[in-house]
């Protein structure tokens, strides 16, 4: 998980206590919580979005039969994105403000359509959870300038800023554990699937329309010029 800087620590410090609260991983499907849950640390988070059609869950269907028979505890993704920013923690007051950054920095950003077509396997950084995702094949350039931007907002926050040389993904599936030499196994018939899939080619083309941040339960939309 994400440690968050000593500047940001200082900036958290206020009237409010922080609560204290059991994490019980079995509520959500046996994960840890990233951050340490307090009375209000809202989790934030920028991202693509993609928004899922009924013929790519149908392609989706389709790797977990043949990744489950490898790795059973698979569970499909509820929702999908690219990520810009790692996971960062706010408190209530600086949402507003860093939301008004985020709008500044990608107002004059140009749409563009992004591929992710390239089955890969990924690993959180403490080996906790492995992921199955769709790897960013064209469009990394435009990407790339995107995670830029953010990072200006989350250092003019002493936030941390994304990962260097990212690989951008699309997320599709997530198992507990380090399994990705099980996943691993099966890698190249996963990609044999999407490969012979009907519209496969369409379907993994991912519009870059707007760009979201996820606080909370809040998301605030920033749509690309």
């Amino acid at each position: 998980p994400t440690r968050v800087s000593q500047s940001v620590l200082c900036m958290f410090r206020d009237q409010e206590e922080a609560e204290t609260v059991v994490d019980d991983s079995s509520k959500h499907g046996g994960r840890l919580r990233t951050f340490p849950h307090e009375r209000g640390n809202w989790a934030t988070h920028v991202y693509v979005p993609y928004e899922a059609q009924e013929d790519f869950l149908d392609l989706l269907q389709l790797l977990l039969l043949r990744a489950r028979a490898s790795v059973p505890s698979l569970t499909a993704m509820a929702e999908f994105h690219i990520s810009l920013s790692q996971g960062v923690i706010l408190r209530h007051h600086w949402i507003s403000p860093v939301v008004q950054s985020l709008k500044e920095h990608l107002a004059s950003f140009p749409r563009f359509t992004c591929r992710a077509d390239r089955v890969t396997i990924y690993t959180n950084d403490p080996k906790s959870r492995t992921f199955i995702g769709l790897e960013v094949t064209s469009g990394h350039s435009q990407l790339l300038e995107l995670v830029s931007e953010v990072d200006r907002v989350m250092e003019e926050f002493s936030l941390p800023s994304f990962y260097k040389n990212p690989s951008f993904h699309l997320s599709l599936a997530w198992c507990v554990g380090n399994l990705s030499e099980e996943l691993e196994s099966c890698l190249q018939e996963l990609q044999e699937i999407v490969n012979r899939f009907e519209d496969s080619s369409y379907l993994v083309r991912i519009p870059g329309a707007e760009v979201r941040c996820k606080s909370g339960k809040k998301i605030f939309s920033f749509p690309l010029r």
